[in-house]
């Protein structure tokens, strides 16, 4: 059983047995697994990339394979997503985060938000803009608002979270937020803030600084996800 399907769990595996028979605990089955040379662990949850995908991922690592981190700290990588929390009320964030939207309102983020956002760090130096392929992000109206602005795009490959840092820092607010078990509406809005808060300039300098590993991680697995 176990060989023809390593994503059994041990509760999986006793319900087999009991079905045709064995009668036995679930500490009995741990036992026996572990006798049989297995070892329980939790798989790893990876984009599911096809032939293509892969290729484009390593072209784009190949071509960024040279960048410095300090030509990475030049990348402004805000993200839509919509937070998601187990109480009755939920509420949309940007933070470099946003509900997910068309291509209409996501423009209106960016330029009420990003742009802002953009000229408090920046100033009148150039800078390159990250977002992922979502259609918001890959519409023609979207590409066309940034020629207007003058902002350039950094070319992205599909399902590659691996290769977005900011990732990580999305991980850090959602793990606050569980412990912090907010109540009410206004508590949430409060709660998303002080864990983004919270977050240090030391933490996302590392991320950044991890980039060049990241590239080379893609370049060795041709194209794979990675453990990033």
């Amino acid at each position: 059983i176990v060989e023809k399907d390593r994503f059994q769990t041990l509760g999986d595996l006793r319900k087999q047995w009991t079905e045709s028979g064995v009668e036995t605990s679930r500490a009995t089955v741990y036992r026996r697994v572990q006798e049989m040379g297995y070892r329980c662990r939790i798989p790893q949850v990876k984009p599911l990339l096809n032939q293509k995908q892969r290729q484009k991922r390593l072209t784009w690592a190949t071509e960024k394979q040279h960048w410095t981190v300090a030509q990475w700290s030049k990348r402004e990588m805000p993200k839509c997503l919509k937070s998601s929390v187990k109480y009755p009320q939920s509420v949309m964030v940007w933070g470099a985060m946003s509900a997910a939207v068309n291509a209409a309102s996501y423009q209106e983020i960016l330029e009420h938000f990003m742009l802002p956002s953009a000229e408090k760090l920046y100033g009148d130096e150039d800078f390159i803009f990250q977002h992922d392929l979502a259609p918001a992000h890959s519409a023609k109206t979207t590409g066309k608002w940034f020629t207007d602005h003058g902002i350039t795009v950094l070319n992205w490959p599909a399902n590659s979270p691996d290769l977005n840092p900011i990732e990580n820092l999305w991980d850090i607010v959602k793990r606050k937020l569980r412990d912090a078990r907010p109540n009410t509406l206004d508590e949430l809005k409060a709660a998303i803030k002080a864990s983004w808060a919270s977050i240090t300039p030391q933490q996302c300098h590392r991320l950044i600084a991890s980039m060049p590993r990241r590239i080379e991680a893609v370049i060795s697995a041709k194209g794979f996800p990675t453990k990033y």
